[in-house]
């Protein structure tokens, strides 16, 4: 879900850089943006099929009652029609209005093998694994169709593990006594396309169900103005502060978040416009993208919305979704205020001042635009009250933004930004449902060769052998973390969840975490990745448009989002944070209060600088003390509580000395 890739960039006036082309920023990073070039009557056809296709979702999600395997596989015959007129073969093979033969053909095949799976459900159904030669070879043809299509929408290394996993279950089961190739073929050909265990599972049902609905909400929303709204709200509330436009960063992308799911999508939207700022400011510009991307990445873990992983989250876990959006309230919280008083260190450490006040918007002008939040709001009332399904909720407040967007004056919705709206969410359903059918074969890999279980069974005996059990489960922790990483510097989020769910965070559920601890676990993990280097794709937007260093960003990124890879561990220490297992809400205010405490001695150790500059020996203290107090209990928030008061008391009273120096 994510905001209009094509956004303005500030005006040069601000910044000698700020003229660049942010396109040209998403198609470097994002593969969504590399796209054919359509004009003239194929770019009018295509828009009007892509509106028709976000209507056809809405109409069937609402209205349809036929079996799930009817419905599924015609969406993915669907999508794999759109996804070959949006996707070429190349970048490097782009040409207007040209689409060559083979496309063409990978087009008409890839689709008919859906549909036809589509007309013939019932049968197939009956016939179970004793399918034909005939519906062997359509659901091979069909399901190569689909990762070529993901091969140029999504990526490579998603299909690294799906090929691995495949080429895994065919020795797996060609390996027991007895069978032959075309047995197992028929086995893994009927389980992978024509089940819901495989293709047309568990993660592409939720994306057909609410996924793609909230993408088309998203699109309204953003025609609405909401964006600009937001990112003038975030101006008055911190624009005057020390280092005002990085603070007004922060909390823009928050705000944007809770519409946008896309890392890059949501860097390069509010970065447009705050990353000049800031640089303008006197933010060196590795530290400008840093800040955008830390803070646009926690978009998919703001409530209320959040990314496309959160619904498959409340799917895998059989929670409504208004309660994962609640659970995930604290943690949110926790990364916001983390980045913001990182950035707050950095400003006063470089003496930056604030926005002029009076070059801030007027308290009456944002009054006037309030209703612009009326479609959030409703769909929170209506997440929250569950007095309707989550698609009436997402249909009501898509009408809600049509409205909200027919009051605002200023960028007033007409007839053809609606048709934009529907159109970009077309295109948007395109890359998160073939990643969702990706991550659906291999969950299917996973299912029809049990390896989750051995997997669980490898792990626990590693861990048996460690005597403690909090370094047990630590060590189960922390190998999870580097999993969801590694996974998730090539794989989408929405895929990387879908196979940590499916292997790592049974294991940790094995181990004593509770589920819902387990599964927040992963999802957290598997959505840093896009600010983590190597591969920290929301860093290098951020890094394109600051006209900074890649890899600086990168590393700037994560020690911002420090409390990222800090929070999770508290709320698999502590799931009272998660709401779960709570004694009293004075236990809840005691792990905020210290977990705030924590992140505030930890990020003033990696800037180096609190009153005046930190020794290293101070340094290494605040860390020890931050993580103390990330520990539950008492006596650990005690110590932890000395550690970061002690060098804190010690700063000023130096500072005080030497004024000079402070």
């Amino acid at each position: 879900m994510s905001f209009l890739k094509k956004t303005h960039s500030a005006p040069a006036a601000e910044d000698p850089h700020a003229g660049m082309d942010v396109d040209q920023v998403m198609k470097k990073y994002d593969r969504e943006s590399n796209v054919r070039i359509w004009e003239g009557w194929q770019k009018i056809a295509l828009r009007w099929l892509m509106a028709v296709f976000s209507l056809y979702c809405i109409g069937m999600t609402l209205f349809s009652t036929a079996g799930q395997e009817v419905r599924l596989s015609a969406f993915l015959g669907c999508i794999v029609v759109i996804g070959y007129l949006n996707y070429p073969a190349s970048k490097h093979h782009v040409r207007t209005n040209y689409m060559p033969w083979y496309d063409i053909l990978l087009m008409i095949v890839g689709a008919g093998c859906f549909f036809y799976y589509t007309a013939n459900a019932m049968k197939i159904i009956q016939m179970s694994v004793n399918i034909g030669l005939p519906q062997i070879i359509i659901a091979v043809v069909g399901i190569l169709c689909l990762m070529e299509l993901c091969r140029r929408c999504v990526g490579l290394p998603i299909l690294f593990v799906v090929g691995a996993l495949l080429i895994y279950t065919f020795v797996n089961l060609l390996s027991a006594p007895g069978k032959t190739f075309l047995q197992v073929l028929r086995r893994v050909s009927y389980t992978l396309f024509y089940t819901t265990s495989g293709a047309i599972g568990t993660p592409i049902s939720t994306c057909y169900k609410y996924i793609v609905l909230f993408i088309i909400f998203g699109a309204f929303l953003e025609r609405t103005g909401i964006a600009n709204f937001f990112i003038s709200l975030a101006n008055k509330l911190a624009g005057w502060s020390s280092g005002g436009p990085a603070k007004v960063a922060v909390i823009s992308s928050a705000l944007c978040g809770m519409v946008s799911g896309s890392s890059v999508g949501n860097t390069v939207t509010t970065g447009s416009v705050t990353i000049p700022m800031m640089k303008k400011t006197g933010y060196k510009p590795e530290f400008a993208g840093a800040v955008e991307a830390a803070a646009s990445t926690g978009g998919q873990i703001m409530p209320p919305i959040m990314g496309a992983a959160a619904f498959l989250l409340a799917e895998y876990m059989k929670v409504p979704y208004a309660t994962v959006a609640v659970k995930a309230i604290l943690p949110a919280v926790l990364y916001f205020t983390g980045i913001f008083i990182a950035v707050h260190l950095e400003a006063k450490k470089l003496g930056l001042k604030g926005i002029p006040m009076s070059e801030l918007p007027k308290w009456r002008d944002l009054g006037t635009q309030i209703y612009l939040l009326a479609p959030l709001v409703l769909l929170v009332w209506l997440v929250s009250a569950g007095t309707t399904t989550m698609q009436r909720a997402a249909v009501f407040s898509i009408l809600a933004a049509v409205l909200v967007g027919f009051l605002n004056h200023k960028e007033r919705l007409t007839p053809e930004k609606i048709l934009e709206a529907l159109e970009a969410g077309g295109k948007g359903a395109i890359t998160v449902s073939v990643a969702c059918g990706m991550a659906g074969m291999i969950a299917g890999c996973v299912t029809v060769t049990g390896l989750a279980s051995k997997l669980i069974s490898g792990v626990l005996a590693v861990t048996s052998l460690v005597p403690i059990p909090a370094l047990a489960m630590f060590i189960g922790l922390f190998l999870t973390m580097f999993c969801c990483i590694v996974l998730g510097m090539g794989v989408p989020t929405t895929a990387n969840f879908c196979i940590m769910a499916s292997t790592c965070a049974p294991i940790l559920i094995k181990m004593g975490l509770p589920d819902m601890a387990a599964y927040f676990f992963v999802f957290y993990f598997g959505i840093v990745a896009d600010i983590t280097p190597p591969v920290a794709l929301a860093a290098y937007a951020g890094a394109a448009i600051a006209k900074a260093n890649p890899m600086k960003t990168g590393v700037n990124a994560t020690k911002l989002a420090i409390a990222a890879f800090i929070v999770p561990y508290i709320f698999a220490y502590s799931p009272a944070m998660l709401f779960i297992n709570v004694g009293s809400w004075l236990e809840v205010v005691q792990i905020i209060l210290s977990a705030l405490l924590g992140l505030f001695g930890i990020a003033a150790a990696l800037n180096g600088n609190l009153y005046r500059h930190i020794p290293w020996v101070f340094r290494v203290a605040l860390v020890a003390g931050g993580l103390c107090m990330m520990i539950p209990g008492t006596v650990s928030d005690l110590i932890g509580f000395l550690l970061v008061a002690g060098v804190v008391l010690w700063q000023r009273t130096a500072a005080r000395k030497t004024p000079a120096a402070a």
